[in-house]
């Protein structure tokens, strides 16, 4: 998905009108420099909701580099010329996971977090693979195909509730 300030970056204002969609071009920020993308799929046009550039556009008024020139997520380090670098975004991932005593936490997990989003509301994997850019949907299935939604383990526990009642394991355990 990338991060939301490398497609609106500055340009947040542009866009007076919430349509319910809204494409946008991205840009690729590494190491602080902004270039283009690295792959074909990358480079195809972003589709933003309209509640989530809402909710960017307060964020924006609200932080403390709110300026036309500014990026969503300004670098304090670059007075808000630049956005956050990959490397600050990724320590400060690392400080929050290890306060939270959650272990390894990496940007990535967002990819497999929107993915797993996009197979519990039903999306199918063709427009998945749209959304997450990938230019071959073997990639999607690969890398990011280990999904466990609420309907996998909703499945797999009615499984279980049947296997109990049909072999007598559940009656055999309460008399025991």
């Amino acid at each position: 998905m990338g991060c939301p300030s490398d497609g609106i970056a500055r340009d947040i204002q542009r866009f007076p009108q919430r349509p319910p969609l809204l494409p946008l071009p991205r840009a690729d920020v590494v190491e602080q420099v902004v270039d283009d993308v690295k792959t074909e799929g990358s480079a195809k046009t972003f589709t933003l909701a309209g509640e989530l550039l809402d909710r960017l556009k307060s964020w924006k008024q609200l932080a403390e580099f709110s300026g036309a020139e500014d990026w969503i997520f300004a670098s304090p380090v670059k007075i808000g010329r630049l956005p956050y670098s990959y490397t600050g975004v990724w320590r400060e991932l690392v400080r929050a996971a290890g306060v939270a005593r959650i272990g390894h936490l990496g940007t990535h997990a967002f990819r497999h977090t929107y993915r797993s989003w996009l197979d519990a509301v039903g999306t199918s994997v063709a427009v998945q693979q749209k959304l997450m850019r990938h230019a071959d949907i073997r990639t999607t299935f690969n890398i990011y195909g280990d999904v466990v939604t609420d309907e996998m383990t909703t499945a797999s526990s009615k499984v279980a509730q049947l296997a109990f009642q049909s072999n007598g394991a559940q009656t055999e355990r309460n008399e025991g």
